[in-house]
């Protein structure tokens, strides 16, 4: 039998079993939006790239992490769904800007980070890889960027894979956020 001494221990003990029910899965329920937060800024506003090989030196080494600003030519909504192609807030990119781009093929992947060189509306003509301003070729008729990489060795940017057009522009590189190349 329990005395009457024992009954307001187990109703203590029940209303601390159901305070730390209730804390536990508030701080389940903060870390899930904690979580979600972070994967929109990460889907929205920023990313990370990681820097593989030297085609981007002498500005960025191999093991670099680079920030990289995915609103800095507008929200970028990618044109795959119900939706076309489209840039919210659109501002243009800026000649000189650093970009982070994705290869305009199917037959390589990846990103690429390259200078601009030339915006929409200007004119070049390129002669054995070289930009000569003004030229004969225009991209004045749609919103394609000539890209030219950090590295003249580095093969990925316009000088052989033509024009970039503004849909495979993710973002301006911001900064560099640590390095994993501890020789530097």
């Amino acid at each position: 039998m329990e005395s009457a001494q024992d009954v307001p221990k187990t109703a203590s003990t029940a209303k601390k079993k159901r305070r730390a029910v209730a804390n536990y899965s508030l701080f389940i329920l903060h870390f899930i939006l904690a979580i979600v937060l972070m994967m929109a800024i990460r889907t929205l506003a920023v990313s990370v790239h990681y820097v593989d090989g030297d085609g981007l030196s002498p500005m960025y080494s191999d093991g670099d992490c680079l920030l990289i600003n995915r609103c800095s030519y507008g929200l970028r909504i990618e044109g795959n769904g119900l939706l076309p192609y489209s840039r919210l807030m659109r501002r243009p990119v800026q000649r000189g800007d650093i970009v982070a781009f994705n290869i305009p093929s199917d037959s390589i992947a990846g990103i690429c980070i390259a200078r601009c060189a030339a915006v929409a509306g200007d004119t070049i003509q390129t002669l054995d890889g070289q930009l000569v301003v003004p030229g004969i070729v225009n991209c004045a008729k749609a919103d394609y960027y000539w890209l030219e990489a950090i590295n003249p060795f580095n093969p990925a940017d316009s000088r052989h894979l033509g024009f970039i057009h503004e849909r495979d522009i993710i973002g301006r590189v911001v900064t560099v956020l640590y390095t994993l190349n501890f020789k530097r």
